[in-house]
């Protein structure tokens, strides 16, 4: 099991000070929100790509790849009606998966709940058609670059779209390619009626990635979700992909939330270990 974090809870830290902290806090991954690269993430020039890769290279890190998508974009949208709409999204993600591939990433999270939430006169069964044509489109790139977008499923408290891990399943079906996969978040399972460790079970055949964090908004460890339960499943399973902490409330600190949840994950590791 890898641990990883994702960056942008470090709010206006330089590139080269989150990856030294992040790798001498213990962690081997480092995952990336486009937006906390600038208002036009995909014009980042290829040199500077190169020199992101090769900090966190030498500070002993992994780029695992982009999440939060679509966060602070205009015009684009997974579910919409409007055919435009659609095809400038397809060629975002394509863009986007150019992005992680010069980082040395290749696991693209979609979340981004404003930015697939169904529009007026668009049913569910419209909205994953809509979805399924933008992924299906984008497919053949991600391949060329060695990158798979993993689908996330949300509660209905951030989305009405793809609230569960079944919907993201029947959604990857859809696109019938080896470079779709299912991205687990504990935080949106907790919305589940079915346990934690029964959803990972039922669709590890199919999850690529995970999140790590609880109902608090905060990083394992720090709420009352227990994990033992939790990395039984992922161990059981036999997931060796990235273990990834994503957080939404930042007010304990950077460096605090960091070191607590990995502490944490530790220690619960070492117990179903053992």
């Amino acid at each position: 099991m890898k641990f990883a974090i994702c960056q942008e809870l470090f709010v206006d830290w330089d590139w080269e000070r989150q990856c030294r902290f992040i790798a001498e806090t213990g962690y081997t991954g480092i995952e990336v929100a486009p937006f906390t690269l600038g208002q036009e993430p995909l014009s980042l020039p290829a040199d500077q790509r190169r020199q992101m890769r090769d900090v966190a290279t030498d500070c002993g890190l992994e780029v695992v790849g982009l999440h939060w998508l679509l966060a602070k974009t205009e015009g684009l949208h997974l579910t919409t009606a409007d055919a435009a709409v659609r095809k400038r999204t397809a060629e975002y993600l394509m863009g986007l998966a150019d992005l992680c591939a010069d980082l040395g990433g290749d696991v693209m999270v979609f979340g981004s709940p404003p930015q697939r939430n169904l529009e007026e006169g668009v049913d569910h069964e419209q909205a994953m058609a809509h979805a399924a044509e933008i992924f299906t489109a984008c497919m053949p790139h991600f391949a060329d670059r060695g990158v798979t977008l993993c689908m996330e499923p949300l509660t209905t408290k951030e989305t009405d779209f793809c609230n569960t891990c079944a919907d993201a399943a029947r959604l990857i079906e859809m696109v019938d390619h080896p470079n779709i996969a299912l991205h687990q978040d504990v935080k949106a399972m907790l919305g589940e009626e079915t346990p934690i460790p029964e959803l990972i079970d039922r669709f590890s055949a199919l999850t690529r990635h995970f999140h790590v964090n609880d109902s608090n908004l905060l990083g394992p460890g720090m709420g009352e979700t227990d994990y033992h339960p939790i990395f039984d499943a992922l161990q059981r399973s036999g997931y060796d992909g990235w273990v990834s902490v994503e957080v939404f409330d930042y007010s304990p600190g950077a460096e605090e939330i960091a070191r607590q949840s990995l502490g944490y994950m530790r220690r619960i590791l070492d117990d179903v270990q053992a």
